[in-house]
């Protein structure tokens, strides 16, 4: 059962599958729970794979999709709607909002701190420790420095999203989590999800922390690797 806080504020170094994630996770939070259920692409950084790419999918499926001010989805245009604001003060809206990774791209929701309770978000931070930057316990503390810093805000939680894309194997969701544990023992921060392919999911040993999302690769052709 998901036990996460109403805003949910995803981020991750590029390449880390957090839109991936992000995508995956709303489809999970729309079939459990009811009422109204917002996507925010605040990613105004990485020009790829993002999460308004599959709009009309996700809308078709009730969920609702914020991203850019202009209605022109494959244009790199760094344009936020004002819509963002609804879901993060309306208590009647789940909210998933799919943050930029790198310091320039944290700034972004800094912009909205004063919409957010404290204790009304998670602030969850995609690990793939197969990614420069990310591979090792003092990289990532380093990187969550710098995210917390730029948005103002504290991580609640760690993702182990640890994935070579369609070639992934349990050994690399091992490491990720060895990579995780290390992390939250020194931080206190949880492990909140383990996101792998669905069929690697009958592999991961039932004593891994973290509530399994599996996921489907929404952002990718079926030719990309």
């Amino acid at each position: 059962m998901d036990n996460t806080k109403r805003i949910r504020i995803i981020t991750g170094h590029y390449g880390s599958g957090k839109s991936e994630f992000s995508v995956n996770y709303a489809l999970k939070l729309r079939g459990e729970i009811e009422g109204k259920l917002a996507l925010s692409d605040l990613d105004v950084v990485n020009v790829y794979f993002r999460t308004r790419e599959r709009t009309k999918f996700l809308e078709e499926k009730g969920i609702h999709v914020i991203s850019s001010s202009v209605d022109a989805p494959t244009l790199d245009v760094p344009a936020l709607s004002a819509e963002i604001h609804t879901p993060l003060l309306n208590k009647d809206y789940n909210n998933i909002v799919d943050l930029g990774g790198d310091k320039a791209g944290a700034k972004v929701i800094a912009r909205y701190r004063n919409m957010i309770d404290d204790d009304d978000y998670d602030f969850l931070f995609v690990v793939n420790a197969n990614r420069e930057k990310t591979q090792n316990a003092q990289e990532i503390m380093e990187y969550i420095d710098e995210i917390e810093k730029a948005s103002k805000l504290k991580v609640t939680g760690l993702i182990n999203n640890t994935h070579m894309l369609k070639a992934t194997t349990i050994e690399d969701v091992k490491k990720g989590q060895e990579v995780c544990r290390e992390v939250s023992k020194i931080r206190n921060i949880p492990i909140k999800f383990i996101s792998c392919l669905e069929e690697i999911v009958k592999d991961i040993p039932s004593d891994f922390e973290g509530e399994v999302i599996p996921i489907h690769l929404y952002l990718r052709d079926d030719w990309m690797m």
